[in-house]
């Protein structure tokens, strides 16, 4: 890590902040963030104008909600620049290679997204006179988890928080709240960080790094720098998992400021300026007097439900951040005793005839999937979907020991089905629900998972993949899978 300072983008500062007043600004997309962002500027006095390649029943209605409000709104064209915009403000999804921000830098107006203004707009807090610093997590896999354990510690602390960003609250809302929050816990994109230059947290965390979103970003080199701004200009602690030396790579070529620190977390014995796992134990040998020789005891894994390994590895890093911001020990086991995941992250929906059924329906890439399988053994394994491109081989080769059987879904199931049998050809693969969509696809899928299993086995919804080729989303393949395992019966 270097301790030099990162130059500041250029906007409408003032000495005592952003001045919007009569500012021409772009807001590009119109779904919540950009309706947050357009609301937020026009309230602060610029003259916004919203725009969005799309068109239809939705969109007019959202955009006849703003242009009520004063607010221009152009749908169907997103990629001309309109007249005399000083600065844009663009949505998280919107890539790079747009040609909306080839116009704006050809006309030398800078690009920001909703992370950087909220940034940018943020207010001191009353009784520090200072804003409320954030903690910042990102990673391929395990933010929203990470980011609401940390918020649930935080407030175990006796802290006014929330878990925010890419997750819960909108940042902009939160910054703009009239009660102010003490520090915010931060889920960060790797989209949103790409669009927020002078973003510099309290402290961070890159949980992991796998390739994802490599069509956005253009390459996982890009992907990767992305995610590591999040370090940039750092106060106390960059924290990395000591199991995946990128994300310590990123430690080291980030900026900060002078003192911080790099720290790890790691699912073995923690080593100097580290957090792990001792005799069943969380215990961090970062944040005490003497991490030569003592180490602070903060939760037993029991604390932590499930206690599957990446979720046990989130506690340590969501602990790490609380711990750099001064969190007493006692918290971190308070909000991790809590804390409990949101829906469709390896939630056990039923045993019935002795099988465990697991909906992990948010794994929708092969990294989340991984980590979902190294939890369980055997497993009845329910894979594929939209495969966005991804490689399977590491993932068949790493899971074949696990695998009773494979049932495999959705559009792209050859890609996985020839890594199978390429990494595991003694495992039986079945097809289900060709052809069919939703709640009767779902049945049919459960139907062939249950008639695989063994009493002890885990029939695991991990997909590795997106839902949308059957699906409405994540959630919905979720929901019917628990919905089709409590309508099995009993043998």
């Amino acid at each position: 890590m270097t301790s030099t300072p990162e130059s500041r983008p250029e906007g409408p500062e003032t000495p005592a902040g952003p001045d919007f007043k009569g500012l021409p600004v772009t807001v590009s997309g119109l779904g919540v963030s950009g309706i947050s962002a357009a609301r937020a500027l026009h309230g602060l006095g610029a003259a916004v104008t919203v725009v969005d390649g799309g068109d239809g029943p939705a969109l007019r209605d959202r955009a006849a909600g703003l242009e009520a409000d004063g607010i221009a709104v152009r749908l169907g064209d997103g990629e001309t620049l309109p007249d005399g915009t000083a600065l844009i403000v663009t949505s998280p999804g919107w890539p790079p290679s747009s040609p909306l921000f080839a116009a704006a830098d050809a006309a030398g107006v800078p690009v920001w997204g909703d992370v950087e203004l909220a940034w940018r707009l943020r207010r001191p807090h009353p009784a520090t006179g200072e804003p409320a610093p954030w903690l910042a997590v990102t990673g391929t896999n395990g933010k929203t988890t990470t980011v609401q354990m940390l918020a649930s510690i935080l407030t175990a602390a006796g802290r006014r928080t929330a878990a925010v960003g890419n997750v819960g609250v909108s940042v902009l809302d939160a910054v703009l709240a009239e009660d102010p929050y003490d520090v915010l816990a931060v889920e960060l994109s790797s989209y949103q960080l790409h669009w927020a230059p002078s973003l510099r947290p309290h402290s961070a965390v890159v949980l992991n790094l796998a390739p994802d979103h490599l069509d956005w970003h253009g390459s996982m080199e890009a992907y990767a720098a992305d995610k590591g701004r999040i370090y940039q200009g750092n106060r106390v602690a960059c924290v990395y998992n000591a199991a995946d030396s990128a994300t310590e790579d990123l430690v080291r070529a980030a900026d900060v400021e002078e003192g911080c620190r790099a720290v790890g977390f790691t699912l073995g014995a923690p080593g100097l300026s580290e957090l792990g796992v001792v005799d069943g134990l969380l215990v961090d040998r970062a944040f005490v007097a003497d991490r030569r020789s003592t180490a602070a005891e903060l939760a037993s894994v029991e604390d932590v439900q499930p206690p599957a390994p990446h979720n046990i590895a989130d506690a340590l890093a969501a602990a790490a951040l609380a711990r750099a911001y001064g969190v007493e020990p006692r918290a971190v086991r308070d909000g991790l005793r809590a804390f409990r995941p949101d829906a469709h992250r390896i939630a056990q929906v039923a045993v019935v005839d002795g099988v465990t059924y697991i909906d992990d329906s948010k794994a929708t890439n092969t990294h989340a999937a991984a980590a979902s399988l190294a939890a369980y053994r055997p497993v009845v394994w329910i894979a594929g979907g939209l495969a966005k491109g991804a490689s399977f081989d590491e993932l068949a080769a790493t899971a074949a020991a696990r695998l009773r059987a494979v049932v495999l879904i959705g559009a792209d199931r050859a890609v996985i089905r020839d890594a199978l049998a390429r990494h595991a050809p003694d495992v039986p693969v079945i097809e289900a629900a060709e052809g069919q969509t939703g709640a009767d696809a779902m049945a049919a899928i459960v139907r062939v998972a249950a008639g695989l299993a063994l009493p002890g086995d885990t029939v695991l919804l991990a997909p590795a993949c997106a839902s949308m080729d059957m699906f409405t989303n994540y959630g919905e393949r979720g929901d019917l899978f628990a919905a089709a395992v409590r309508g099995l019966e009993p043998r």
